[in-house]
Formats: C-alpha cells, structure tokens, sequence
C-alpha cells in the first residue's frame, strides 16, 4: 500500500480547521500485523523489520495482547531518536544500507523506533475513511491499552511510541525551532486516508535554514548550481542546489553563467564570485547540503558579504532574540576554539543539556576574555539579563535558572563556559539523584577512577539500580544515580553514599581514601562523598571545562569505561560526533527515575548499619 502524503508548502495554513503533529526525519513506514505475520512495508514496497529487528522484537512482546485486534494496520515513521522532537536521518540511512547481521549488532547500540501517527484498520475494521481526529482517538486509546509511550520519548524502552497532535501551531513551531526538528505537518481535522495520494488536506512545512551564498558553477547535463562562500580569502564549497526555481528563473540564472562564464569543461560553467542567492536547506554535513531549495536572488548583496563566519553562525539557528557579539574572539589557543565555535556547540548539545539544567539553581563560570583571562563565578543574575531569563531566590541570591534554549544562548554569548547545579530542583526538598565524584590527584592515575566507577558499577548492578557515568572534563569519573522525585532526603542519600565510601576503602585501601586532606591521601584516589549534599554543585552533563585543553564533561556508555578510555578524547568536536552516531549515553536519565528501587536499598542500611549490602 501506497502511503498518503502532505504537499510541501513554505507556510502553514491560517484558514480552516487544523491540527498539527511534528514532522520527523526518517523512512515512511506501514506496519501490516495480520495472523499470519508482520511487515513493516517502506514507501518502495521492502520490508524494513530484517533491517531492524529490534521493532520485530517489540512487537512480539505484545503479540498477547494485540493478537485480538488483527488485522492491524499503522502509519507512522522509522526513526532513530536524537531528541524527543528531533531523529537523526544520517545513521538511519547507514542502518537501511547494511546487510542484516551488521544490523542487528548495530541494534544493540543504538536501537530505532516506530513512531505511529495513523491507524488504518484495526480488528480487521477500516479506519482510513474515518476523520482524521476520530482516527487519533482510536489511536491513542490503542496506544494506552498497549501501555505505549503517548509521545515521542528516545529513553523509554518501548520501540513503538505514539506521535501525538496539537492545535497550538505557534507553540510547536516555538518547540521545532528549539530541537531543530525537521518540520510540521498540518492535517485536516476531518480528512480522510487516501492511499497514494498527494493532497493538500496534508501540508508539511520544513524547518528551513537560510544561506547567503554566491554561484560559482552551473552543469548544463543535469542542471545544478553550485553554490560557495568566501573562508579566509578563498571561494569555500558548500553544497548544489536545483530546486524550487521557476523555468524562468532557472533560464535567466543558467544564461547569466554561461555569458559570464571564466571557464567551460564538458558542460561545466565555472563563474567568479558575482551573482549572489538565498537558499533554504534542513541541515549541513560539513561538505553538503540536505534538501536544499532556491529561495530568492539577493541582488542586494556583494559576494563579499557571503562569508563563511555568516553561514555558521546562520547554520547554528542561534534564536534572535540573542544578538551573538564577537564571534571570531579566540576563547582557547590549545584546541583553536573560537567563540563561534563554542557557540555552534551550545546549540547543538541544547537538547541534552537543557534537561539536567532546567529547575534548578545556576552557578556559571564566565572567561570573558578566553580560558588564558581570568574567570569569574556568578551567582547572581545581573540586573541586564533579558526579560526572558528566569530567576528563582535563594539564600539572598537571584540565581538563574535556565529553563530555556533563549537562556542557554545568552549566557553562551556572555561566555558562560562552565554550568554548575546542584542535585535536586528549586522547589523540592528532596534529592533528586545520587552523584559520586571519583577524582584522582592527576591525569596520571585517571585508571583510579576507572576501578571505582566500575567497582560501583556492580553494586548498582546488583541493587538492581541503573546508574550513568560521565567524564568530569579534566581528570576524573562521576556516577549517577537518578532518585524517584519528591522522595528521598539528604540524610537518607548520605547514609548510601558515606556506607559506598567506606566500602571502596575496605575494598582497595591502597587505591581509595576519604581523607580530606590532600597531603595525607598519599596519592589515592579521594571518594569525597561529602560533596554530594544541600547547596553543593557539580559540572553538568555536556558543559565545557574552563582548562586549556577545551574538553567536554561529557556522558559515556558503560561499556567505554575501562583501561584505554582517556579524558583528552572528549573535545566538542568529538562529542558532537558521538551523539549524531550512538545517540546520549544519557537518554533514559529521566525515564528510569520513578522506576528506582531505591527505597529497599535506604530501608537494609537503616536496619543493618555496618553490616555489608
């Protein structure tokens, strides 16, 4: 079957009766389920479940209790998740390409999801001539039953999730700016599910980029323009585009080349930098273009003003309401970051950073001169932030809390380097994760930390509570033990974390010490577990480090954590590459909190002090 499919407009419709849903980047999907077995058929007729078996392991788990409702019809989109707004289409594409044992292997890293967002028949009954909000009803319902999340979620461990709708366009085209979604799509409340059409009952409308860009080639064979900007004095290649012109617009600007052209090859018109144009595209690779669309000629630019600096810096999609200053300021000599660059990684890490800062009470270090200048803490909010920034009071203190992407950038532009929170939210009491803080007296016996992390590693294991690690960004490992909400004190975290020190150091007393002083620890291992209580801090998930060597405090998988893992590996450049390929390490943080069972745990120590777990 053919899937129904939305017309792409530039704008969404401001007459009529809409609902809208976000548009995610991956492959079209129709999942058959039927007695006699299940497909999951792609636009060109393959069935993609061979290619990821991890949805046909899903699905089998629930063959109980969807086994009454056959033949089961779904549309919805195959995904890997970056964000709960967002999925990546790059390592989708290296997954379609890959024979079924690499698949699979690759499953067990990063699995995929099925994000439904139709239903088309169920039990057997044809729902694809149903109104489309009387069919979303049904849906979600299907979805409760199922015990399905109800919204896109990339920690739950449920491969089928539910993509739901709203009638607030303005506050979704708000949340797609934010995560970098690729679109909107716009359906009619009353429409119906027409098989292998293109109607405008659905209107899908890109989150597009813009470059300003200038044309330095046209091939005559297939029609495409090539676009450039100027970088450090030289023409810099950023991708080719063909459509969205008009035919006459076409002709006018091949014409112009082929008069203008310096050099003629085989078809090949090569142009000097003269005629300049605006294009839309979703994403840029570092080489090409994705989806890139001719949008207008800018005859009010000069090629000069075509600058790479201005495409990066459009390319991040920082939100207007910050005005970035200084872009080109050096920040770190070592690693060559400049503000720019600093920058472009704030925004693209924002969706997972964002959820460990948010809440809570903010303590920044700012380097306004680069991390060679002197640096500062700040508390306080200063009485300049803009309007959008919240504050919460503390003690006397107006801290910000960096509730939004708007926030997050503007204290990036104030050259904010390094994010500081503590372990619970503004407006609870209670703790809202365990941290252990395993800092070695130097880089040099960076395996200490190893040996402890994965000393507690099999703890958690064993209490059955999952944990996460991260690099501190300079010597050292941190653990985290995500805490169910609103339930458990200082005192009671204490109690866990003062009894694991004492274990680490029955454990291995020539490796770990608790001494607080440091020139009595004797080159061990310091387990500071006083470190985790009310009012202290630590570095957040994914921030920079204000050191020299530019690195990230960035999560890692359990499985990196061992004798070759070094902290020099993690700069902004290879984190980003690493959440692209294997997702965040990070991702079920929140979904596993209220699942913790902790208590059990808290309730043996007060019984059994001294005695061992």
């Amino acid at each position: 079957m053919k899937p129904m499919l939305p017309v792409l407009k530039w704008s969404l419709p401001d007459t009529g009766k809409w609902a809208y849903e976000i548009k995610y980047d991956g492959y079209r999907a129709i999942l058959d389920w039927t007695k006699g077995g299940m497909r999951l058929w792609s636009r060109n007729g393959k069935d993609l479940l061979p290619q990821f078996p991890e949805i046909r392991t899903f699905l089998q788990t629930l063959e109980g209790r969807v086994k009454g409702q056959l033949p089961l019809r779904l549309d919805g989109e195959l995904v890997l998740l970056e964000n709960p707004y967002k999925a990546g289409f790059r390592e989708l594409q290296r997954r379609g390409r890959m024979k079924a044992k690499a698949a699979a292997e690759k499953a067990k890293v990063r699995p995929a999801h099925y994000l439904v967002f139709d239903l088309l028949m169920l039990g057997g009954e044809d729902m694809a001539g149903k109104p489309y909000l009387q069919r979303k009803k049904v849906l979600e319902k299907f979805c409760e039953t199922l015990a399905l999340p109800l919204s896109p979620a990339p920690g739950e461990t449920a491969r089928v999730q539910q993509i739901p709708f709203t009638r607030d366009a303005p506050a979704l085209k708000e949340t797609v700016k934010n995560f970098n979604s690729e679109g909107i799509v716009a359906k009619q409340t009353d429409s119906k599910w027409e098989a292998g059409k293109r109607v405008e009952t659905w209107i899908k409308v890109k989150n597009w980029k813009t470059a300003a860009c200038f044309i330095t080639a046209y091939d005559a064979k297939n029609g495409y323009f090539d676009a450039a900007v100027f970088k450090d004095g030289g023409i810099f290649p950023i991708g080719q585009f063909l459509f969205s012109m008009n035919p006459g617009e076409k002709q006018i600007l091949a014409e112009a080349v082929r008069k203008n052209a310096a050099n003629d090859e085989n078809g090949v018109y090569t142009i000097d930098p003269s005629i300049c144009v605006e294009l839309f595209y979703l994403e840029w690779d570092g080489a090409n273009l994705r989806e890139p669309h001719f949008h207008r000629f800018r005859f009010d630019l000069s090629p000069d003003a075509c600058t790479f600096e201005d495409f990066r810096l459009r390319n991040a999609a920082i939100p207007e309401e910050v005005e970035v200053t200084h872009p080109d300021k050096p920040l770190w000599k070592k690693r060559h970051v400049a503000k720019l660059d600093f920058l472009a990684y704030m925004r693209k890490i924002s969706p997972f950073i964002l959820p460990f800062l948010s809440d809570r009470l903010l303590t920044v270090i700012r380097y306004p001169n680069g991390v060679f200048g002197e640096a500062f803490y700040q508390k306080n909010c200063p009485d300049y932030a803009p309007v959008f920034v919240d504050t919460a009071m503390h003690e006397d203190i107006r801290y910000i809390v960096c509730n939004h992407l708007k926030t997050l950038m503007w204290l990036s532009n104030q050259l904010a380097v390094e994010y500081h929170i503590p372990f619970q939210t503004v407006n609870s009491r209670f703790v809202s994760e365990i941290v252990f803080d395993f800092d070695p007296p130097s880089r040099n016996e960076f395996q200490l930390a190893v040996e402890a992390a994965l000393l507690l590693k099999q703890v958690t294991d064993a209490l059955h509570l999952e944990s996460f690690v991260k690099i501190s960004g300079n010597k050292g490992l941190q653990v985290y033990i995500p805490l169910p909400d609103g339930q458990f004190s200082w005192e009671d975290t204490r109690l866990f974390t003062e009894f694991m020190a004492a274990y680490f150091v029955s454990k291995s007393p020539e490796h770990f010490t608790i001494e607080r002083m440091k020139k009595k620890r004797g080159g061990k291992l310091y387990v500071d577990f006083v470190q985790h209580a009310e009012g202290k801090t630590i570095i957040a998930p994914y921030s920079m480090r204000g050191h020299e060597d530019a690195l990230v405090a960035a999560p890692l998988f359990w499985k990196e954590v061992n004798a070759s893992l070094s902290p020099d590996h993690f700069t902004i450049e290879t984190v980003l590459s690493r959440v692209d390929r294997y997702g965040c390490p990070f991702a079920r943080f929140f979904a596993c909190k209220n699942g913790q069972p902790f208590a059990p745990v808290l309730a043996f120590l007060k019984q059994n002090k001294g005695r061992p777990i």
